[in-house]
């Protein structure tokens, strides 16, 4: 395995770049977005199979006009495939490279390699298949960095308005009916510190909304007790805490970003920041909105990781099509916010 390179520009700030499933497209997004994206200090350090990378490169070539960044100007900490792996092709060897690349990279952030982690798609099932169960790679970062849990935050500047959406999630990748027993008041009031304290890189003053976690916010109790059993008395015990943010909810989750909708198509007032209670409860109007610009941010961990907002596109791999604008958004996120 290779170390990082000792230059004279060691000691610069760069980002950390694990490169996901080599099955998908994290290859093909992070040579397209290299191309079109330019560091302020040092280029980032790569990890992952060289001669994998080379060989993507070398397939892209013929397969698309899009500008790509050449691997054989880029600093790569070559982590080998054990077997060669085919586009689209998924397996338990592809499982565990992505695994050993994450945990790598990880590494070297810690060592003081990196000031942030940029993390390409991995698939969990192919994770399970090489014997790691994580439920994805926000858990196992937790795990290395010795931190109780961190949180999931999915943040995009609109390229209409400038809007900034921001959205944390108060549970992760759980079942639904798993969900209830997950939330309780302490999570809830965890959770709005975080996005407080993201929030306030941009805002001093924010206003933060929560979504509820029924239909009609529990409709006073007639379609589900627990807005009116906690949830709205823990909305109120952190909102005397914090007196100057402006906090709305629980929100009827069908209407809670309603007013982002506008803000990202035409500017105007929205909150700041969004509290969803469940994975597909924010997932999907963030995906909606902000899919190519949307990333996927990491808090509560001793360093920054972005990640970019889709999966492995096993479907499309090799083919040559993947958009790379999700993975320019997750490099310029990691710059400026680590």
């Amino acid at each position: 395995m290779g170390d990082p390179p000792s230059d004279s520009n060691a000691k610069r700030p760069r980002l950390i770049v694990s490169l996901g499933d080599p099955a998908g497209i994290g290859g093909e997004v992070t040579l397209k977005a290299l191309a079109r994206w330019t560091p302020a200090a040092q280029p980032p350090l790569l990890v992952g199979c060289r001669r994998w990378l080379e060989e993507t490169y070398t397939q892209l070539k013929g397969q698309t006009d899009a500008p790509l960044a050449d691997p054989a100007q880029l600093e790569v900490v070559d982590c080998p495939l054990e077997q060669p792996v085919k586009p689209g092709t998924p397996s338990a060897i592809s499982g565990e490279a992505s695994f050993r690349w994450l945990t790598q990279a990880v590494e070297l952030v810690q060592r003081g390699s990196g000031q942030a982690l940029v993390t390409a798609p991995i698939a969990k099932q192919h994770w399970h298949a090489a014997g790691h169960d994580y439920p994805g790679q926000t858990e196992r970062l937790a795990e290395l960095a010795g931190a109780k849990e961190a949180s999931m935050l999915f943040t995009a500047r609109s390229p209409q308005s400038g809007w900034r959406l921001n959205t944390l999630l108060a549970t992760t990748h759980i079942p639904l009916q798993q969900v209830p027993q997950a939330l309780n008041p302490e999570r809830v009031l965890a959770k709005l510190d975080v996005l407080l304290a993201f929030c306030r890189r941009f805002r001093h003053e924010p206003t933060l909304a929560v979504a509820g976690l029924n239909p009609h916010a529990g409709e006073a109790g007639r379609l589900g007790r627990e807005e009116r059993d906690w949830l709205e008395a823990t909305l109120e015990e952190w909102s005397a805490r914090h007196p100057e943010v402006t906090l709305l909810g629980p929100l009827p989750p069908d209407t809670c970003w309603l007013s982002a909708g506008m803000a990202w198509q035409q500017g105007g007032r929205a909150p700041d920041g969004f509290l969803a209670l469940y994975h597909d409860q924010g997932l999907i109007p963030v995906k909606l909105l902000a899919f190519d610009q949307a990333v996927n941010t990491s808090l509560g961990l001793p360093f920054l990781r972005t990640s970019p907002d889709h999966g492995t596109g096993f479907d499309i791999a090799g083919l040559g099509i993947a958009r790379a604008a999700s993975m320019v958004a997750a490099l310029e996120a990691a710059e400026d916010l680590g």
